[in-house]
């Protein structure tokens, strides 16, 4: 069975004359976490959106699992995302939110949704309106949206972002939980600590550099 994977090979990547990818190559592999650190407008995430297809590279090659992907939006179908603020209807509940969500591709399963946002430690009996909630429970509800189509491939741009330390500490688990289960996982972080725990490869990105550090 081929191993699931995503490679970029020498990608570029130009808005106008400013290069803001220059040459990146990176292999993000099955059963790994792979970190990205850098300052903002370094590049990470115009790297993710050209992995998601949500942007075309200028030159340069993109693998997934091995074969060289032609159309850009080669992987949207089976990855799960967090890139920027995500957008939820603020007028809803965190459970109605992702049962809007999930009912586009599936039936209504609500012991499934229950037992996804009871994974990312939200209370899936709340009607509290996501315009009411924290930053931390915004993002809890971003990883859920992320994880809840069971993806071969999390990109997750600062997934911890607004989490408190216990936040922190649980959502950590549930990506290395998600690392046994065999996902390819690629986490962008200023946290140092985040990366440190969680990684098997640590890259740093500069200028639209990327260069191997860990």
């Amino acid at each position: 069975m081929q191993e699931k994977s995503i490679r970029a090979k020498n990608v570029n990547k130009f808005f106008g004359k400013t290069q803001v990818l220059n040459s990146v190559s990176i292999t993000c592999r099955q059963g790994e976490i792979t970190g990205i650190t850098g300052r903002n407008g370094a590049g990470k995430t115009v790297l993710f959106k050209i992995f998601l297809g949500l942007l075309s590279l200028d030159s340069g090659e993109i693998y997934i699992n091995g074969k060289r992907r032609i159309k850009q939006a080669g992987i949207l179908s089976f990855a799960g995302t967090i890139i920027e603020e995500p957008a939820f209807l603020k007028n809803y509940s965190g459970r109605k939110n992702l049962e809007f969500l999930y009912m586009i591709n599936h039936k209504n399963n609500q012991a499934y949704l229950e037992e996804i946002l009871t994974k990312v430690g939200l209370d899936a009996k709340s009607k509290k309106h996501v315009g009411n909630y924290s930053l931390g429970m915004r993002q809890r509800l971003a990883i859920a949206q992320a994880i809840m189509e069971n993806p071969d491939f999390l990109i997750l741009d600062e997934p911890f972002n607004g989490l408190d330390n216990h936040g922190v500490y649980e959502m950590r688990n549930l990506l290395l939980e998600l690392k046994q289960e065999g996902k390819v996982i690629v986490v962008a972080s200023h946290n140092a600590g985040d990366i440190e725990f969680l990684c098997d490869s640590v890259y740093n990105m500069e200028a639209g550099k990327l260069d191997r550090v860990r």
